[in-house]
Formats: structure tokens, sequence, C-alpha cells
């Protein structure tokens, strides 16, 4: 049976990465990895994602932060796109890179702008609102 935190954490989980993405990894779990699927749910999406502290806006930008610096591309992707479901604005989407090249190594910002521009031209592509 989930847990308070697991099942908030899905909502949280939910409303930043959509339906698509998390019904996807929660289909994809299997014995071995399961348990991940729940410790990600509940720890990062309920405990952390869930705290009052922060806007989801400013977590966003935060996470676009520490996954370039970490070189982590497919979750930068993942948490931009989440980044802009969290009404974070073309802006501020663009400052947050420009610091990430500065702090994080220029190689990071060259990864992180064409990690946007992708996902922007996507977007813009379905349809979406800029």
């Amino acid at each position: 049976m989930p847990s308070e935190l697991f099942e908030s954490g899905l909502k949280i989980r939910r409303e930043v990465l959509g339906n698509e993405y998390v019904d996807r990894a929660l289909a994809n779990a299997d014995d071995f990895n399961r348990d991940f699927q729940t410790y990600v749910t509940e720890s990062c999406w309920g405990a952390i994602w869930g705290r009052p502290g922060l806007s989801r806006k400013q977590r966003s930008l935060n996470n676009l932060c520490l996954l370039a610096a970490l070189n982590r591309g497919q979750e930068f992707e993942i948490h931009l796109k989440g980044a802009l479901t969290n009404g974070c604005t073309l802006e501020e989407i663009k400052e947050t890179l420009l610091q990430i090249a500065c702090y994080a190594g220029m190689p990071a910002g060259v990864e992180a702008f064409r990690i946007a521009k992708k996902v922007l031209a996507e977007r813009k592509a379905a349809g979406a609102a800029e």
C-alpha cells in the first residue's frame, strides 16, 4: 500500500513531468527497480519537492544548475520541460543557463543551451506557446 509521502510525491511528479513520462517510468518498473521508483517518488518528489520553502519554479531552476554541473543531459532535458511546465520564463531559463556556463564551466553551458534549443524547437513544432 503506497504511503502518504508516495501519494503526494506522485501527484507532484505528475504535475511537473507529466502523466506520460511518469506512467512510462512506473510501467517500466520491475522487481529489480520498483523499490527505486518508490524511493524517487517518496524522497525526491514527496519529501523535497513537497516542502514549502521554495517555489516549484525555484526548484526547477536549481535542478537545471545541478544537472548541468553533473553532466546529466537526459535528466536536464526532462527537468527543462518541467521548468517550463512550472512557469519558468525563457528569460529565467536563459539567465540560469548563463549562470551554469559561468559556474559549472563552458562545456556545461554549451550542452545546456544545446538541449534547451532542442526542447524549445520541439515545443514550437508541437504548437506550444513560448
